[in-house]
């Protein structure tokens, strides 16, 4: 019992072996506070899951965009590079239109015109021809009843019969498209 009662006077006497106890103890506790906050191992790994998913589908919409990007560019550059002669080819149709207009007016005058008939013609037909390889296409519409998306109507007249009552029965200027898109409506007669 001697020796109880020294230990119990040493720890009492020796105060500074106690006040190096309490921080270790302290020191423990916030040990022991970090251990519980830390997420338990599923928990990260549903955290990770998330992230990951997260990040895949942020890839996808990004690369999806991209995609969606170069296919517009493309469409816009091939749409460009078909209409980018579409101002010169509208300045060049007044010139169809005289040539055109040259025929008839040489058809129809007395005397023999048979080489200048033929020497308009080669040209009307080649310049058209080349015209034609660009993308330009002579709208067709005698008969046809009348399509404000094609066709403007600049006169009316008496139908000859009731099959054409309605319906286009003269051309005053020829319209065209170039690639399927309308470059010059035609401008026509209607009868009624």
């Amino acid at each position: 019992m001697v020796m109880k009662d020294k230990k119990k006077e040493n720890s009492q006497e020796n105060p500074d072996t106690v006040s190096q106890q309490v921080p270790v103890n302290e020191a423990a506790d916030k040990v022991a506070d970090n251990v519980s906050v830390l997420p338990e191992p599923a928990d990260v790994k549903d955290e990770k899951e998330e992230k990951i998913a997260e990040l895949n589908d942020r890839y996808l919409r990004l690369a999806a965009e991209f995609d969606n990007y170069r296919r517009r560019t493309a469409r816009e550059k091939l749409e460009l590079i078909q209409t980018a002669s579409e101002d010169i080819i509208k300045g060049i149709l007044p010139i169809l239109d005289d040539c055109e207009h040259a025929i008839d007016l040489l058809k129809n005058i007395e005397g023999d015109h048979k080489a200048a008939i033929e020497g308009t013609e080669l040209i009307y037909n080649k310049l058209y021809s080349y015209l034609e390889s660009k993308g330009l296409k002579r709208m067709e519409v005698m008969g046809k009843e009348l399509d404000t998306d094609f066709h403007e109507a600049v006169a009316q007249m008496p139908a000859p019969d009731k099959k054409h009552k309605n319906k286009i029965i003269d051309v005053a200027q020829q319209g065209y498209t170039l690639n399927g898109k309308v470059i010059r409506y035609a401008k026509v007669v209607i009868g009624v």
